[in-house]
């Protein structure tokens, strides 16, 4: 059975990244820009493709990181997404943040986990996996909230940019993009799976017209 075409990219904080996974193996592309994520994100996929010698019709699927993140950077990247499964008839999925990282964090399965990501001003956001499935919902909370449902799992694994806060040593997290985990979560995602959104950090302080909040 030939390997299905994915690419995935990550534009959810100060990284522009991307990586295609093809039967000839993994090619991948990251770098730190900080911002410009709309400006370069395009390009680098284009080159990123050519690479790996397959055109954007090729692809099977396409993946995304959805975050928690960087509002606007989420944004640009599931709006990439989207747009290239629509020219391309690939399948668009939205790959958690929270889950990649658990799956950095474990890779073998076999711990529990709980992914924390710092959203500042005293915010985080969490998700407990165990055996490489989550068993909470998202939780939104400070760091008191966080260490109460922490305990209550007792030997957990703690990863993400909001770790530390529950006294993780800081040198433990890799900041870098989980590429490798989000195209194993892409590759393994139900075919019925619903188009990419963003997952926000918090509630955007943007509103459309009547008062709604921007998908």
């Amino acid at each position: 059975m030939t390997k299905p075409a994915l690419l995935v990219v990550d534009t959810i904080g100060p990284w522009c990244a991307c990586a295609v996974s093809t039967g000839d193996g993994v090619f991948e592309r990251a770098e730190n820009i900080g911002r410009g994520h709309a400006e370069r994100l395009a390009p680098m996929a284009a080159e990123l493709l050519e690479d790996a010698g397959i055109s954007p019709p090729s692809l099977d699927r396409v993946g995304v990181n959805i975050g928690p993140g960087g509002f606007a950077g989420t944004r640009v990247g599931v709006a990439f997404v989207r747009g290239l499964a629509l020219s391309t008839g690939a399948k668009a999925l939205g790959v958690s943040n929270l889950d990649a990282l658990a799956l950095r964090a474990d890779a073998e399965g076999d711990r529990t986990v709980m992914a924390i990501h710092d959203a500042r001003r005293g915010d985080l956001v969490w998700r407990i996996f165990t055996h490489g499935r989550p068993v909470t919902e998202v939780s939104y909370g400070d760091a008191r909230d966080a260490a109460d449902e922490f305990e209550a799992f007792g030997d957990v694994i703690l990863t993400g940019s909001g770790a530390v806060h529950l006294g993780a040593d800081p040198s433990h997290f890799d900041p870098a993009p989980p590429l490798h985990e989000l195209l194993a979560l892409t590759e393994r995602a139900a075919a019925d799976a619903p188009s990419p959104s963003p997952l926000y950090a918090r509630p955007p302080d943007a509103k459309l017209p009547g008062g709604k909040t921007p998908a």
